[in-house]
């Protein structure tokens, strides 16, 4: 299959696999997943999951 950019059956991998790369020093993909998780774990602090849904695209990203 041709992968077109921004073809609406691949917008939220993309915006996945283009966060990641674009800031692949803080941050890496869960493999086999659209999780996105800091690269660093940080001692006494909690993780933040968030998502969105309803079908929209990952706009929580900036989040991580």
């Amino acid at each position: 299959m041709k992968k077109i950019l921004n073809g609406t059956d691949q917008v939220v991998e993309q915006m996945v696999e283009g966060l990641v790369k674009s800031h692949a020093d803080i941050v890496h993909r869960v493999e086999g997943t659209r999780v996105i998780a800091r690269n660093d774990k940080r001692a006494g602090k909690v993780g933040l999951v968030s998502g969105g849904g309803s079908g929209h695209e990952p706009a929580h990203a900036g989040y991580v």
